[in-house]
C-alpha cells in the first residue's frame, strides 16, 4: 500500500528505529562501560600496596600515577583516527583486554621503573577503551535515533563502585594484593567476553589527516576539560574544601565525594529520558546552572548538612553534562566522529591531569575557597555557550 498526500504525491512513512535490532550492541556498550570502569577502580584501593612494593615515596608515587595519564592521553588520539579507519570494536576488545591483562602485572612490579612503565601502558588500554567505548556508544545512539550516551556513562559508575568495594572487601580478609588483581581482572574479563559477540562491526572511512579539534568540535573540548576539571577538583580538593572551612573532621569530610558520586549515578541512570524530554540545550543549561550552585553553596555552607547538600547539587548538575557532549561529538560533522570524540576525550582529560595542580597553585597563592569560586564561575561557560552546542544536528 502507497500512501499520498491529497494531492496525490507519494509520502514516505516514517522510519521507526528497530530497538530490539540493535539491543545486543547496546548491552554490549553498557559491559565495556561497566568493565573499563571497574578495571580503573580496581587500581585505587591497590595503589598504597603498589606503592610499598616498589618503596616509592609520595612525591615518587605522583610521578608514577603521572605515567597512566600520559598513558592515556598519549593513546586517545591515535585511537580515534584508528576508530575512524576500522571501526571501534577491534579497539575496545584491545583496550578491555589490554587492561585485564595489566591488572595483575601492576601488583607483581617490583620497581619504580618496571611499576612505572606498567602504569603507563595500562593508561594506554584504558586511554583507548575510553575513546572506542564513546564511539561505539555514539553510533549505537546514531542508530536508535534516541539519547543513550547518560545511561552508558552510568554503568562506569557502577563498574567504579563495585571495582573498588570488591577489592576493598578482599583486602579485608587479608587476601594478598596479586590475588586480588586476579579477582578483578577476571570480573572485567567475564565482562569483555560476554560483550565480545555483540558489538557493531562498523568499518570507518580512511580519516582525515589531522586530529586536532577545529569548529564545533573544539567548543565541545573546552567543555569536556572545564566539566572534567570540576570533577576532579572534587574528588583531589573537596574534602580538604570541608577541612579547610571548618565544617567537619577528617574522619567525615570524605561523605562529600561519596554523596556527590552517588548523586551523579542515580541522574545518569535518569539522564537519557531527562534529555529526551527537554533536549540538549535545557540539560546544559540547567546541569551548569545546578553546578554552580553547587559549589556556591558548599563554599558559603554554615553547616555541614547544607555543605554536604552542594556537593548532591554538584553531582546532580555535572552528571549529564559529559554524556551530552559526546553525544554531540558523535553526531557533528566537521570532523570523522571517532576523531572528535577523541579530541573531546583528550581534552577531558587534560582537564582531570592539569585541574587539581592549577587548583593547588591557586590555593597557595590565596585559598581553597577563592580557587573553587573560580571554578564556579568557569563552569558558567557552559550554559552561556549551550546554544551553540544545541545546534549540532
Amino acid at each position: 500500500m502507497t500512501l499520498t498526500t491529497d494531492r496525490g504525491n507519494p509520502v514516505t512513512p516514517p522510519i521507526t528505529p528497530n530497538f530490539s535490532a540493535t539491543a545486543p550492541a547496546r548491552l554490549a556498550t553498557r559491559l565495556a562501560f561497566f568493565a573499563a570502569g571497574f578495571a580503573m577502580a580496581c587500581c585505587a584501593p591497590l595503589f598504597p600496596f603498589f606503592k610499598a612494593n616498589v618503596g616509592a615515596d609520595k612525591a615518587e608515587f605522583g610521578i608514577l600515577l603521572l605515567c597512566l595519564g600520559l598513558g592515556s592521553i598519549i593513546a586517545m588520539p591515535a585511537t580515534g583516527v584508528m576508530a575512524a579507519r576500522r571501526g571501534a570494536r577491534p579497539l575496545i576488545l584491545l583496550g578491555g583486554f589490554g587492561l585485564t591483562a595489566m591488572l595483575p602485572l601492576l601488583a607483581l612490579a617490583g620497581t619504580p621503573w618496571v611499576l612505572g612503565a606498567g602504569l603507563f601502558v595500562f593508561g594506554a588500554f584504558l586511554g583507548t577503551i575510553d575513546v572506542a567505548m564513546n564511539v561505539h556508544g555514539a553510533e549505537v545512539e546514531g542508530q536508535e535515533k534516541r539519547p543513550l550516551m547518560s545511561n552508558f556513562h552510568a554503568h562506569w559508575s557502577i563498574g567504579g563502585f563495585f571495582g573498588a568495594g570488591l577489592i576493598t572487601v578482599l583486602l579485608s580478609f587479608s587476601v594478598p594484593t596479586t590475588i586480588c588483581a586476579v579477582f578483578g581482572a577476571a570480573t572485567a574479563l567475564v565482562a569483555m567476553l560476554a560483550a565480545r559477540p555483540r558489538f557493531l562491526r562498523v568499518v570507518g572511512n580512511e580519516p582525515e589527516p589531522s586530529a586536532f579539534p577545529r569548529g564545533i568540535v573544539l567548543l565541545l573540548g573546552v567543555h569536556a576539560g572545564i566539566i572534567f576539571l570540576v570533577e576532579g577538583a572534587v574528588l583531589d580538593w573537596g574534602a580538604l574544601l570541608i577541612i579547610d572551612r571548618d565544617l567537619a573532621s577528617a574522619e567525615n569530610a570524605g561523605v562529600g565525594y561519596i554523596l556527590f558520586s552517588v548523586a551523579m549515578l542515580a541522574a545518569r541512570l535518569t539522564g537519557d529520558r531527562l534529555v529526551s524530554r527537554i533536549g540538549g540545550f535545557a540539560t546544559l543549561v540547567l546541569g551548569g546552572l545546578i553546578t554552580m550552585a553547587g559549589i556556591t553553596t558548599v563554599l558559603f555552607a554554615s553547616f555541614v548538612p547544607a555543605a554536604f547538600f552542594g556537593f548532591v547539587l554538584i553531582g546532580l548538575g555535572a552528571a549529564n553534562l559529559v554524556p551530552v557532549l559526546f553525544s554531540a561529538a558523535g553526531r557533528q560533522k566537521v570532523m570523522p566522529p571517532g576523531i572528535a570524540i577523541a579530541a573531546v576525550t583528550t581534552t577531558g582529560y587534560a582537564g582531570i591531569l592539569l585541574g587539581p595542580a592549577m587548583i593547588g597553585f591557586i590555593s597557595d597563592a590565596s585559598s581553597l575557597s577563592t580557587a573553587f569560586l573560580l571554578l564556579a564561575l568557569l563552569i558558567l561557560a557552559v550554559p552561556i555557550s549551550a546554544w551553540w552546542v544545541a545546534r549540532v544536528p
